[in-house]
Formats: structure tokens, C-alpha cells, sequence
């Protein structure tokens, strides 16, 4: 190829990137904001991420900012920015009970919200710093803390259709998930959240299906969000038999370095996956996070070579399980005992990825800090001992000091 050649197809390459950076400005041409305000009905559980796009703004607008309101018309309202242009972009940054101030970010206009809780589910809006109004979003954050597991291998259903007159109360499943291992027997499950029908739904709000919203919209007027409050949200799981993707062979000369560090006659030991070490004390509880892993995703956790099923190892199967898998897909060890110890697995979309190898120590010292609420539970229950130990020691003492001055047999006699 000589220089002309190469400057034509440059120039080339040049218009047509040119050409999608005006298609993609564009969008907004062609999406005219509407007239009156409408909400789009969205629904998520909690601990999820979630992406709130600006569908429409007006052209000369070059930068968005999102608003939150509790209830349509309250007097709190959110700023969602900071004017400064730093926002959180990293989801592993945010903290669980975080305030959602600090778990958003703005990108390309659209809202990011970070590990949503209940007390997020309300109405966001897209505008401009003046308060001008775009594009409007009803969020319903359902808790997983009633969640019910169905086992579609033991024969069991997911809830019936629940009807209260013209009210219609129901669950509407995600997709299945992949298999959370392969080779041997995974599983797999979806995610159900609440929904209703009703004809007397607010019109204010988009929906998908006709007069069909999530249970805690805000189009529920409040009379018909009580009746649907018992139908919570369920997981429904199964098992499923996947081969694994055959996986690149590690190169040849990398093996024979290992081979000639190694001694004559064996192999060194090479993790399949990276493993962290982590040193427990015994007795404490720990909570063991898969890298990168959010609650719809397929995780499964293995111990050694024993598989933790979450037909036996889900929240809420057994009310005294000390080891655990909660519904964000984080391993619970309650009480960490000797027993405890070998090398935790995390698989995620049915890849296994990391490996945590823990340790259980019972001796040694470690610093005092009145931050930790143990020592600052302990302190307090020795506090409270001490004064009811004071407590009684002056009441003894009082009933002494009367029973000597009325000598103990007073005279009632007229």
C-alpha cells in the first residue's frame, strides 16, 4: 500500500467515526421529551446496581443532573451530582448502608445507582441544574429479606396468582441464570419480584403491560399496596449439568521454567485459581464476597472439594445453619471453629475464579480498639455488671442500717 492509498483510507476511517459520533448526538433529535411527564416503572432487588438512561433532552443541554423524591410533589428533594464533576465510578468502592449520595454516578446522562436498598425505591428525575424536567423513572427496590427459595427438584411451585376483586397479585420471573459450575452437577435459578394488575392504577406512570406496575410503585394507590404486601420476592433454583470450555494450554516454555526451579522428580503445586490467605480468629464471624460478583449473577461456592448447594446452604432453609450462602451470593460463617479451615472456592458464571484460603487461630494478641463493637459490647455488659453488683451491695447495707435501728422487731402495739 503506498502513501496515497493509505491517506485515502485514513480520511476514510476518519468520516465514518465522524459519522457515528453525529448518529449517537442524534438520538436525542429524534427522541422528542414529551409533553406531559410520564414514569417509567422499574424494578430491582436489593443490593443490585441499576442504570437509569436520559432517553430524551433538549439539544442545547450539554450536561444532566438527576433528582430523587421519596413521593411525587414532597417537599425533600436529592440533588444527584456534584458540580465539580467527581463522582463514584467504581462499584466495589461503595459500602453496604452507605447513604445513596455516595453510591451514584452520571455517565453519558444516564444514572448509575451503586448496591440499591429499599429505602431507595422513589422517582428520579433527569433535568438540568435549573430544574427543568426531561425524562422520569418510578424505582421499586424490593428487600430480600423474606425472599422464598422454591426447589423446582424437590417438586415445589413458586406462588400462586393471589386476587383481590379486580386486583391481581403475581410474580414475574427473571431469566435463568448459566449453570454456577461446570464439569459437575451446578445450579441455577431466577429471580422473581412482586407485581400487580389493577384497573385503578394511577395514569401518570408508563407501563409494559396494561395497568401491570411492580408492587411498591408509586402508581399502587396505598389501599391496594397493603393487600399485595405479603407476596414477597422468590428465587426459584434447579439443578443443571454443564461441560466446561476447554481451557488455552499454558505455554511450553513457561512449563519448563517451572520444571527447572522445581526439584528433580516432582512438579511445583499451581493454584488453578488466585488464593488469598486470611488469618480468623476463633469464635468471630466472617463474610466471604466473590470477586465481582453482583446478586443476578450465578456464584456457587465450594469448601476444599465439597460443594456448598444452596439446597442445603441458603438463608433460610435451616433456621440454626452456622454456615451459610445469603441471597447476594456472600458466604456466612458464623462462629468460625477450627473445623473451618481449607480453601473457599467462588465460581461466577460458572467459571471458578478465586479462591480464599482461611485460617483459625485461637492464641495471640490483638489490639484494643473501642471501634470494634465487641470489645464495645463487652465494656458495656461489664458496666452493667459492676453497678447491678453496686446496686445490691447498697441495698444490703440499707436494709442492715434499718433492721439496727428499729432493732429489727418494731413495736405496733397501740
Amino acid at each position: 500500500m503506498n502513501l496515497a492509498q493509505a491517506t485515502v483510507l485514513l480520511w476514510v476511517l476518519g468520516n465514518l467515526q465522524a459519522f457515528e459520533i453525529v448518529e449517537k448526538e442524534n438520538i436525542f433529535q429524534r427522541t422528542p421529551c414529551p409533553a406531559f411527564l410520564m414514569f417509567d416503572n422499574a424494578a430491582y432487588l436489593a443490593d443490585m446496581s441499576f442504570e437509569l438512561p436520559c432517553h430524551c433532552k433538549p439539544e442545547e443541554v450539554s450536561a444532566v443532573v438527576w433528582y430523587y423524591q421519596k413521593h411525587l410533589g414532597s417537599g425533600h428533594t436529592k440533588v444527584l451530582t456534584d458540580f465539580d464533576g467527581q463522582v463514584l465510578t467504581e462499584a466495589a468502592q461503595v459500602r453496604v448502608g452507605s447513604d445513596m449520595l455516595v453510591r451514584f454516578s452520571i455517565h453519558m446522562f444516564s444514572l448509575l445507582v451503586f448496591r440499591a436498598q429499599p429505602e431507595d425505591s422513589g422517582l428520579y428525575f433527569c433535568g438540568t441544574r435549573k430544574g427543568d424536567y426531561f425524562y422520569a423513572y418510578d424505582v421499586d427496590i424490593q428487600s430480600s429479606e423474606r425472599m422464598v427459595a422454591t426447589f423446582e427438584d424437590q417438586g415445589q411451585e413458586p406462588f400462586a396468582d393471589e386476587y383481590h376483586g379486580s386486583l391481581r397479585v403475581f410474580t414475574t420471573f427473571w431469566e435463568w441464570t448459566p449453570c454456577d459450575r461446570c464439569g459437575v452437577r451446578g445450579e441455577q435459578w431466577r429471580i422473581g419480584l412482586c407485581y400487580l394488575q389493577s384497573p385503578d392504577l394511577s395514569p401518570r406512570y408508563r407501563k409494559t403491560l396494561p395497568d401491570v406496575v411492580s408492587c411498591g410503585s408509586r402508581a399502587v394507590p396505598r389501599q391496594l399496596r397493603a393487600k399485595a404486601r405479603d407476596h414477597v420476592p422468590e428465587l426459584l433454583l434447579r439443578s443443571c449439568l454443564v461441560p466446561c470450555e476447554k481451557k488455552k494450554k499454558i505455554q511450553e516454555g513457561v512449563m519448563a521454567l517451572f520444571s527447572y526451579v522445581a526439584k528433580v522428580g516432582s512438579r511445583p503445586w499451581l493454584p488453578p485459581v488466585p488464593i488469598q490467605f486470611h488469618q480468623q480468629k476463633l469464635g468471630h464471624g466472617l463474610i466471604i464476597s466473590c470477586p465481582g460478583a453482583r446478586p443476578e449473577h450465578a456464584v456457587a461456592w465450594d469448601k476444599d472439594h465439597q460443594y456448598l448447594y444452596r439446597t442445603q446452604y441458603l438463608k433460610g432453609v435451616n433456621g440454626s445453619m452456622r454456615v451459610f450462602i445469603d441471597h447476594g451470593n456472600h458466604l456466612h460463617i458464623r462462629f468460625t471453629q477450627l473445623e473451618d479451615r481449607g480453601i473457599y472456592y467462588c465460581w461466577r458464571q460458572g467459571v471458578r475464579i478465586a479462591g480464599l484460603r482461611l485460617g483459625v487461630t485461637s492464641r495471640g494478641r490483638y489490639p484494643v480498639s473501642f471501634s470494634n463493637p465487641e470489645i464495645r459490647a463487652a465494656l458495656v455488659l461489664t458496666l452493667i455488671g459492676y453497678l447491678l453488683i453496686t446496686a445490691v451491695f447498697i441495698t444490703i447495707h440499707l436494709c442492715r442500717c434499718c433492721c439496727y435501728l428499729f432493732r429489727c422487731y418494731p413495736n405496733f402495739s397501740p
